[in-house]
């Protein structure tokens, strides 16, 4: 960024922003805080604080487990974070064992290297099956495993504030409420709960990826986002 100068200068002061580690040590009695940032020169502690979300799938006999462990950096600070530094991914079914060390050690290395590690999420997200997809338990579509393990990584950096989540405003979720309400009452009273339990017949919603799309005053409505062809 360039500036103007406009006046005369007349005296200067160097202002000292270095990343050093660490966070605060106990000679700091100037009381200045340096901020340490996330690179490959961080060193692993004894201790990581993680969340380990169970995957089924009809391609897979046994579940998958995934693991992703957390370093928090700045501690007890303005400048605390909590980053991705790990991941681990646990199954009885070993017939794909290579390719998912190779996937959780490729993770796990973008993770310590530093900088936005969110375009995983997309990526992973990308992979199809050549096979075919799969409809998770609620109707909604993934077309791989690797997707879905995309989607777990999705779901862990909105958890730790990486990633914001894609919640309804209040007037969608009004007008969702009221085409629920209009389409149990022409089923006789039957609950439709967000998510799961959609009627059998659904088709498949091209927004949101979910089976909840029903014939509703002739036009095609998801009753999971709200998405309808009539506009």
């Amino acid at each position: 960024m360039t500036v103007k100068i406009t006046q005369r200068i007349k005296g200067f002061k160097v202002v000292d922003e270095t990343l050093e580690r660490p966070a605060v040590t106990p000679d700091n009695a100037s009381g200045k805080v340096t901020v340490v940032e996330m690179d490959e020169s961080l060193q692993r502690p004894e201790t990581l604080v993680g969340m380990t979300y169970k995957i089924k799938s009809p391609l897979f006999e046994h579940a998958l487990y995934v693991t992703v462990n957390d370093v928090v950096l700045n501690a007890g600070t303005p400048h605390e974070q909590r980053r991705p530094f790990e991941i681990f991914i646990n199954s009885k079914n070993m017939d794909h064992f290579q390719w998912i060390v190779a996937l959780t050690r490729i993770m796990s290395a973008v993770f310590r290297k530093g900088g936005d590690c969110t375009f995983l999420v997309e990526e992973l997200k990308a992979v199809f099956d050549p096979r075919g997809g799969y409809l998770k338990k609620g109707g909604v579509y993934m077309p791989s495993i690797v997707a879905e393990i995309g989607a777990v990584l999705e779901r862990h950096l909105i958890a730790i504030g990486l990633l914001e989540g894609q919640a309804l405003d209040e007037t969608q979720r009004q007008y969702l409420a009221e085409k629920r309400a209009a389409y149990e009452a022409s089923q006789g009273g039957a609950t439709v709960e967000p998510g799961e339990g959609f009627p059998p017949g659904a088709q498949l919603c091209s927004k949101c990826s979910t089976q909840a799309v029903v014939q509703m005053d002739g036009c095609a409505t998801c009753l999971n986002c709200g998405n309808s062809k009539c506009g």
